[in-house]
């Protein structure tokens, strides 16, 4: 169990790390190691020229000050933005804000709303010179996200390919993407909103079992006989060998778990009937 756990968090610390990088830019470079991000624009361009504003920069605005978390990233990276456009700065510094607020999850309708609201206090010819940025950066010319676009941006982990060779055991659209194949087999199971699996029992002489490890949106869990438990992101369900169960999402929600599949002596899976739409439409 403790190589489980270590794998688990080894996956998930690695991932958030490729989420929260921020890329390179010509004024140097964010990078984010151990859910640190870290600023190399002051040295990489100043270093010996102005080597202790380079300092400030690097290790305080960008390091003590953005590391922060008293307030996300997010919000962060929006107020930065309205505070260069009030001084009237739009050179390519806010031009790289701009991205660094779109990076970190701020909307093409939030960055309008505030280029806007800010516009009337810190005056309209700025916000045209911004907006002139903003479409650049949000690039008014792109495809709409479908939901599953959208989706896929609020979690770690892919969604992967639709799950076709389980179709016949599920209600609605389900995703696969595995994420680990050898040691311990780790899988990404994504549901598209009411969509559910049927009762199933995951057997075993010994061992064996199941543990879902809630990634994103909204989901439910059920053992026979029992209660549904409702899952969010961070929640954990320990499936014992030999139990009839089924686990999906919620009625409005999309939702991803990890599947982690537990070693065990003489396993299999049965599969069994789909889950009643007068049970499944008493959640909520």
């Amino acid at each position: 169990m403790k190589k489980i756990v270590v794998t688990i968090l080894i996956i998930i610390s690695t991932t958030q790390n490729f989420c929260l990088a921020l890329g390179n830019h010509k004024r140097g470079v964010n990078k984010n190691m151990t859910n640190k991000i870290v600023q190399t624009a002051g040295r990489d361009n100043l270093g010996n020229f102005a080597p202790e504003f380079a300092h400030y920069n690097d290790d305080i605005l960008f390091g003590e000050n953005w590391n922060n978390q008293d307030i996300s990233l997010k919000t962060r990276s929006l107020i930065t933005v309205i505070a260069l456009m009030s001084q009237g700065i739009t050179d390519n510094s806010l031009k790289y804000h701009l991205q660094n607020a779109k990076n970190h999850g701020v909307s093409r309708e939030e960055i309008s709303a505030a280029i806007t609201h800010t516009a009337f206090y810190a005056g309209w010819p700025k916000a045209w010179a911004v907006f002139n940025l903003a479409q650049e950066v949000w690039n008014d010319s792109a495809t709409a996200l479908t939901e599953k676009e959208k989706y896929a941006k609020t979690i770690f982990f892919p969604i992967g390919e639709p799950n076709t060779a389980y179709s016949k055991y599920f209600i609605g659209q389900s995703y696969l993407a595995p994420v680990s194949t050898e040691q311990v087999k780790i899988y990404n199971v994504t549901f598209e909103p009411k969509t559910r699996n049927n009762w199933h029992i995951h057997h075993a002489k010994s061992g064996g079992g199941q543990m879902l490890i809630a990634v994103g949106g909204r989901g439910y869990y059920q053992e026979w006989g029992k209660e549904p438990i409702e899952m969010k992101p961070g929640d954990v369900i320990n499936i014992p060998a030999n139990v009839k169960h089924w686990h999906g999402a919620a009625p409005d929600s999309w939702f991803s778990h990890l599947a982690v599949e537990i070693d065990g002596v003489e396993t299999s899976n049965e599969w069994l009937e789909a889950v009643k739409d007068e049970e499944y439409n008493k959640l909520k």
